[in-house]
């Protein structure tokens, strides 16, 4: 017979996913260890070697299991536009938009004194240094339209003010406590395609 504990600590470690509550938990691990195990040592397996090998592109900060993601090392992008995005799923929802070909950095999250997320963990410096150090024509600051992707977009928008760099935001049409990871192409699209002069 299992161990309590160990179905217990299963569902735990479920609950840490994003909208994970106990019951959906419990249902996980139930079907993990009765119909499915088989499954469960793929997910460990899968999750074991992300672990071990996935790590961040030096230039953009985004997931990589190179020194330089496929994007920055594409010759096809344009290497004088950088978007700002907080997350990996961010920048692959607007990847799949098909419209935008320039380069990224990916903040890896936003600003919420609350959760002790300040400047120092999104790595701020490594995005000014890398505006500084490349030949950067337009930063597109495309934070989510909550209340912590505003207070960030706010905040960047103020450091790169006096900066010899156009600075956009895109366009306001995306609702209102929006995220893009969740953003249909056509919002995204015409977000890109209407996006404005930060100020």
């Amino acid at each position: 017979m299992a161990d309590p504990r160990s179905i217990e600590g299963l569902k735990q470690a479920l609950q840490r996913l994003p909208s994970v509550g106990p019951k959906s938990a419990q249902r996980m691990a139930f079907h993990l260890l009765e119909r499915d195990r088989e499954g469960a040592r793929q997910i460990g397996e899968a999750i074991r070697q992300a672990l071990s090998r996935v790590n961040h592109c030096n230039r953009c900060n985004n997931f990589s299991e190179s020194a330089l993601c496929e994007i920055c090392c594409s010759a096809k992008r344009d290497p004088k536009t950088l978007c700002v995005v907080e997350t990996p799923a961010d920048l692959d929802a607007i990847e799949q938009a098909r419209i935008y070909r320039g380069l990224y950095f990916v903040l890896m999250g936003h600003l919420s004194p609350l959760d002790d997320i300040g400047p120092d963990q999104l790595g701020i410096n490594q995005l000014l240094k890398l505006i500084a150090d490349n030949a950067i024509e337009e930063v597109i600051l495309a934070t989510n339209l909550t209340l912590e992707g505003q207070a960030t977009g706010d905040f960047l928008l103020d450091l790169l003010q006096g900066k010899s760099v156009q600075i956009t935001q895109l366009a306001r049409g995306m609702p209102i406590g929006g995220e893009l990871e969740y953003m249909d192409s056509g919002t995204l699209n015409q977000a890109f395609s209407d996006r404005r002069s930060a100020r």
